[in-house]
């Protein structure tokens, strides 16, 4: 990590950083006379036409002109250390992690970059005066924002945090920037749901349209929970359902869009049919489990299989929660003559109360699997089981070991439908027509 500046990890041939003579090494110091601490001034800096580049190189300063136009300057920098959260929430996931998992896992991460650049959920609570006049110079925005509840008092509960600002002062300063906020509430029974749900829902929406989105997601509990919460149950999900769908019609007639959304989960728990695919709009929480489901169904209903002769077989699996949805596409393959199946999987590490498929374990998978495939079949291995790692599940696994214990050949695949069906057709010339 570089003490000033920012260090080139990588310059792509044929672009105008590599015409230019950068080099993997380079300490970009500023742009245009700009100083530059990471890759958001480097993102923010570059976006002109005209680029006078500043570098440290062997101990010696270097400038490059550089004529950009529309393309990509074409280098990729080193990666800024993420600031580290200090609030001891109830829910927190890392908190209720076993040892010997992947490392990345037990990163707690609280920084307006990371919210910016990869979707991250941040609580505003570490930031300081020049980080919001950062995020206005730069224009930060989205942000994604974790509220939990407008109440002061409860979210500082939530959040084992008392000395936290009031939220609610927090996202009006952004508003005023004019930043735009995705927002979501953990929901914990008997802390922020009923009344305190209702007023959270009130409050935010009186920061339309800066405040963009609500997501609604349920209390993930391992086994290895000790604070006490407790989990939402079938009858908890239907009151908050019947919650939310009475603000998603007030503010569709208002609005024409339903600005607070319901994770997945809620219907899934309550045995309820999910709404209509409108409802969720642009789809703008479904990195988190917002709409994902209806969103996978309306796709697999609108694809076309043709019919195949396979003599491979396929398998692939999920978790216990998504099951009954991949097993109704599963058997639309099937009546096309391809060889598949789909198994539910439960998860040994974190409890059968984890019942998303991206938190199965290659030791789950093994475990699961071994009494189901046959050596020489082809498991398709959802790519959420290895979110940010290369081939690594979450228990430090790798694809390879399936395929050695299991005596299978892997194949990593995007969750849609349509990349699942891609796949087979991909195989087809190891599968022996």
């Amino acid at each position: 990590m570089a003490k000033s500046g920012v260090k080139i990890e990588h310059v792509h041939t044929s672009t105008p950083a590599y015409k230019a003579g950068l080099k993997e090494g380079d300490i970009i110091l500023s742009i245009n006379r700009h100083s530059i601490k990471d890759v958001l001034d480097l993102m923010f800096y570059t976006d002109e036409d005209f680029l006078k580049i500043t570098v440290e190189r062997e101990g010696k300063k270097i400038s490059f002109n550089i004529k950009k136009k529309a393309q990509p300057l074409g280098i990729e920098v080193e990666p800024f250390r993420v600031k580290r959260c200090v609030n001891k929430c109830l829910f927190c996931f890392v908190e209720q992690l076993p040892k010997g998992l992947r490392k990345s896992l037990y990163v707690k991460d609280e920084d307006y970059r990371a919210s910016f650049l990869y979707g991250n959920y941040i609580t505003l609570t570490n930031l300081t005066q020049k980080d919001y006049e950062r995020i206005k110079k730069l224009r930060l925005s989205p942000l994604y924002i974790s509220v939990h509840a407008t109440d002061p008092e409860i979210r500082n509960t939530l959040l084992q945090n008392f000395e936290a600002p009031p939220i609610m002062m927090e996202l009006k300063k952004l508003a005023r920037m004019k930043i735009r906020m995705h927002t979501q509430v953990v929901l914990c029974p008997g802390f922020n749901d009923g009344k305190v749900l209702e007023r959270t829902i009130l409050e935010l929406h009186k920061l339309y349209p800066y405040v963009s989105s609500i997501a609604i997601v349920p209390v993930g509990l391992t086994k290895y929970h000790k604070n006490g919460l407790t989990p939402v149950t079938k009858n908890k999900a239907e009151e908050v359902i019947g919650v939310v769908e009475k603000f998603q019609k007030r503010f569709r007639k208002k609005h024409g869009i339903s600005f607070v959304y319901l994770a997945d989960e809620f219907y899934i728990k309550a045995k309820m049919s999910f709404p209509p695919i409108n409802i969720y709009d642009d789809f703008p929480q479904i990195e988190n489990g917002v709409g994902m489901v209806p969103l996978f169904m309306d796709k697999a209903k609108k694809l076309r299989i043709p019919s195949m002769k396979l003599k491979q077989r396929f398998v692939t699996f999920t978790g216990t929660s998504f099951y009954p949805y991949l097993y109704e596409f599963i058997e639309r393959l099937k009546k096309k003559n391809i060889p598949i199946d789909v198994y539910p999987l439960k998860n040994n590490m974190f409890g059968e109360t984890v019942t998303v498929t991206g938190l199965l374990t290659g030791e789950d998978i093994i475990r699961g699997l071994a009494q189901y495939v046959e050596p020489g079949d082809f498991l398709l291995i959802p790519d959420v089981t290895m979110k940010d790692s290369d081939g690594i599940f979450i228990d430090n696994l790798k694809m390879s070991d399936i395929e050695k214990i299991l005596k299978i050949k892997a194949i990593k695949i995007s969750s849609e439908p349509v990349y699942l069906l891609k796949e087979i057709k991909n195989q087809e010339k190891y599968c022996g027509q």
